[in-house]
């Protein structure tokens, strides 16, 4: 976590992030009102802040919150004040409905950050599609959000208009991975672990499909209950297996453990996984046992970019408690895509937000195209994100490291 507040360079993420007071204050003003009367708009966040991923989900709100105060310093839509209101889906998809309908029922809210599970996202998709409430999550990555249930056989489908996404999805992402450990590596034979959830199961999916494809090897898999303790049974086969790595679809509170009594166990080979298992508490729950581990993020490491250093020091001077973390930039990024998307709607509407201002909203979403935290923000005809870099990063001297950025380059 960094500290200090210079201002970011491209137009739209200098007036569309910076911001003052409030994410609290969403009586303020009436959503439907004249803008240059002083009108609130609600920004809605969604995301496991309490349980094992809160890590994760409370950086990605103060990055939210972040983008709303930077804005509503700069004015960056004049008459507008901008507020974010935060609720907790604990990572449980019947918490992410609930949470929906309170957001969709909240008539200043035209726009939500979130969700991070993709679980979680998928119950909540309907609601948001009815209420015509734009969606921007910073992190889900499951294909089948915005490309339906049947894209890995070509057949894809956008049943949610309102669903985009800043993060680029598993079926990139997977891929990525087994580029890397099969032609960069030299890696041939892997062991393929996971936890059974949306995520989890589908990155595992769309990593071995692209590792058997490029000659790779998998010498097995299994699954695992998300919350176990005791992993002997998984291990026991790892270690006969022969596999030279071990692939793990899911998320850092059970790939820690996972890892850690692997190597305890004498099994020295490296675990490898998604963007789920990029976080300091992953490396702490290996208790010593993470180094040499690898994991894919989506994008470039913000430290590669003037818009991310001057992200992280703005989020340093805020003085946040806990750290951006994995998904901070994606998060400031979709709070930004959404007030660039009211910006525009106030704009052509003489200054005013109109009375279908949720529908306008959305549309202008799928048009947004800007310079952000992360690097280009702008949206396909599925709303997924334009930018597809990735990094592959590792565990050295107790955190993960950048090891190298690009982009999947199909066999």
């Amino acid at each position: 976590m960094r500290r200090s507040t210079v201002a970011l360079p491209a137009l739209a993420v200098c007036s569309a992030l910076l911001v003052s007071a409030c994410g609290t204050r969403s009586g303020a003003g009436a959503a439907d009102g004249t803008a240059g009367g002083g009108t609130t708009v609600v920004i809605g966040f969604d995301g496991p802040l309490t349980g094992d991923l809160s890590a994760l989900a409370i950086g990605a709100k103060n990055a939210a919150q972040l983008a709303v105060d930077q804005a509503n310093r700069s004015r960056a839509v004049p008459g507008v004040t901008f507020a974010l209101k935060s609720l907790d889906d604990q990572g449980q998809p019947g918490t992410g409905q609930q949470n929906a309908t309170a957001l969709t029922g909240d008539k200043q809210v035209l726009g939500v950050v979130g969700p991070l599970n993709s679980g979680v996202a998928k119950s909540m998709q309907m609601i948001f599609e009815q209420a015509k409430l734009a969606v921007v999550s910073p992190a889900t990555t499951s294909p089948g959000l915005t490309q339906g249930d049947n894209w890995a056989k070509g057949a894809k489908e956008r049943r949610f208009t309102t669903y985009f996404r800043t993060a680029t999805t598993d079926a990139v992402q997977g891929p990525f991975a087994a580029q890397h450990l099969h032609d960069t590596l030299k890696l041939t034979k892997v062991f393929v672990v996971d936890d059974k959830k949306a995520y989890g199961a589908g990155l595992a999916a769309t990593f071995t499909a692209e590792f058997e494809k490029r000659g790779g090897q998998v010498v097995e898999t299994d699954q695992i209950n998300s919350g176990e303790k005791d992993f002997s049974s998984v291990i026991n086969k790892i270690r006969t297996s022969g596999a030279q790595f071990v692939y793990y679809g899911g998320e850092y509170p059970d790939a820690g453990p996972l890892t850690g009594q692997l190597k305890k166990a004498g099994v020295k080979i490296p675990l490898v996984g998604g963007d789920g298992i990029s976080d300091a508490n992953f490396v702490e729950l290996a208790g010593g046992g993470a180094t040499g581990d690898y994991c894919t993020t989506v994008g470039a490491p913000l430290e590669d970019g003037a818009a991310g250093r001057a992200f992280a020091a703005a989020y340093e001077a805020a003085e946040f408690k806990d750290p951006y973390g994995a998904y901070g930039g994606y998060a400031h990024d979709s709070a930004t895509t959404l007030i660039e998307a009211v910006k525009a709607v106030v704009a052509a509407n003489g200054g005013k937000l109109p009375a279908d201002a949720r529908a306008k909203v959305t549309a202008a979403v799928q048009k947004v195209s800007f310079d952000g935290v992360t690097g280009k923000v702008s949206f396909d005809a599925f709303g997924d994100t334009t930018n597809r870099q990735l990094t592959v990063n590792q565990v050295k001297d107790g955190a993960w490291t950048p090891v190298t950025s690009g982009t999947f380059s199909p066999k």
